[in-house]
């Protein structure tokens, strides 16, 4: 089955939704390790996207570029630079093109991972959305259907999130507190177990 530009608008919609429903639980997770404002990047961010999905055409590279895009304009925080480093990667990708196939999702998820790490100048391990990323492109791999795609990524996600859990934060704002991480969730991860989840139509 061949994704194209009116998935991505029902992509966006199930994104808007789960980020409106999940805002005080980002904001408060962030608020523990950051500034306490990811919810609100991520509620504008998404919000930006589907008021520009309209428009948006049918090539998926430029459809893609236009959400990274949108999403840009709405917030200067860290994790939405890096959200649209990962939508410019996939847009780079895809430029020309008016679909896309279930089996490359993981070398599309690979290249938004290898940009956002490129940018965010974080090395794998270190418990950010980077980790999420890595797993998904794994979990995902060798995969031809779509649902089974979506599934699998939001599954990777909730299992890198778990798993680094009792790890310290190595990387970024949250890298100040140390210790006191271990047994904390990533705000970062948490956002991408919930991106994952709503694209999965969990």
């Amino acid at each position: 089955m061949t994704l194209t530009v009116a998935d991505l608008r029902a992509a966006i919609d199930r994104l808007v939704d789960a980020m409106a429903r999940d805002f005080d639980m980002l904001n408060s997770a962030d608020g523990a390790l950051g500034d306490g404002d990811l919810g609100v990047t991520l509620t504008r961010g998404t919000k930006a996207m589907q008021e520009a999905a309209p428009g948006l055409p049918d090539d998926l590279g430029q459809a893609l570029l236009a959400c990274a895009q949108a999403f840009t304009r709405t917030s200067g925080s860290s994790y939405g630079t890096l959200m649209a480093t990962g939508l410019m990667s996939m847009a780079k990708a895809l430029k020309g093109r008016t679909g896309v196939e279930a089996s490359e999702v993981s070398a599309l998820i690979a290249g938004a991972r290898d940009a956002m790490q490129a940018r965010g100048k974080a090395e794998l391990g270190g418990k950010t959305v980077l980790d999420s990323l890595d797993a998904m492109a794994q979990a995902t791999a060798g995969l031809t259907d779509p649902a089974a795609v979506a599934a699998a990524a939001a599954d990777a996600a909730a299992r890198a999130q778990a798993a680094l859990k009792d790890k310290p934060a190595t990387v970024g704002r949250a890298r100040i507190f140390g210790e006191k991480t271990i047994g904390m969730d990533d705000p970062g991860m948490i956002a991408m177990t919930a991106i994952a989840a709503a694209l999965a139509g969990r």
